[in-house]
């Protein structure tokens, strides 16, 4: 396990894939989560390029197709990663698809300014899981994870756009309010889904594989992607 403050991984955080994955069930929940947020990427950049149409300016659209660009490469790196490890990316990834398609279908924005939010807020729950979770894996996947959750932009833009939307319409702050909080729920009902069906990915989070989180780890880790939810609310001047 990875403790803070840069002290010295431990586990299998201080392996590398090729000792780590020796581990039949680590490498299967690796494969899990490699799978879930390659499949998440994808989405992304479906998302991004669907939300570009909705862009009022040419700047804007111009922004978004940027930032829907690098979702792919993203995707690809994560791609070729599985391919690396002898497994089909399509297979890995199929498990997560319904999944994150009716997450998707379920909070279809209706406007440009929702499709902002929904970015800003329901990317970044989902890169906060997975940060908590990289914190756990060896050195070669921790690297990969932590690479492609890099930040596209998008934070920054999202938080422009709103709150310059705020300032010239105060109305429109409440409607987004209520947006973002359904948005939390709706991603951490779908977390939680996509982790109790598959049995090596939940071990690996609440113990038994990696050095992995016990159930009161598992407890502060929600804690802590709240937290953090709670203060891109405030950034978008948006009460949670």
């Amino acid at each position: 396990m990875e403790t803070p403050d840069n002290a010295t991984p431990t586990g299998i955080a201080a392996e590398d894939w090729a000792t780590a994955s020796a581990e039949p069930q680590y490498r299967a929940a690796v494969i899990d989560l490699l799978g879930a947020l390659a499949y998440g990427e994808l989405a992304a950049f479906e998302r991004l390029a669907e939300d570009a149409k909705l862009a009022p300016t040419l700047a804007d659209k111009a922004e978004l197709a940027k930032m829907a660009s690098a979702e792919f490469h993203h995707f690809e790196q994560l791609r070729d990663r599985l391919a690396a490890v002898d497994v089909e990316p399509t297979t890995a990834m199929e498990p997560f698809a319904k999944a994150l398609d009716d997450f998707h279908r379920q909070t279809a924005p209706s406007d440009w300014l929702e499709g902002l939010v929904k970015a800003y807020v329901g990317d970044s729950i989902a890169s906060d899981f997975y940060r908590e979770v990289a914190a756990r894996l060896d050195s070669d996947t921790r690297g990969l994870v932590l690479s492609v959750l890099d930040d596209t932009g998008h934070g920054n833009f999202a938080v422009e756009k709103v709150r310059a939307a705020i300032d010239a319409d105060p109305r429109v702050g409440g409607r987004l309010a209520l947006w973002a909080r359904r948005l939390m729920g709706e991603a951490l009902s779908q977390a939680q889904r996509v982790v109790a069906e598959r049995d090596a990915l939940s071990t690996m989070l609440v113990g038994g594989v990696a050095d992995g989180f016990d159930l009161a780890e598992v407890g502060r880790m929600f804690s802590r992607i709240t937290e953090a939810h709670t203060k891109r609310m405030a950034a978008l001047g948006l009460a949670a």
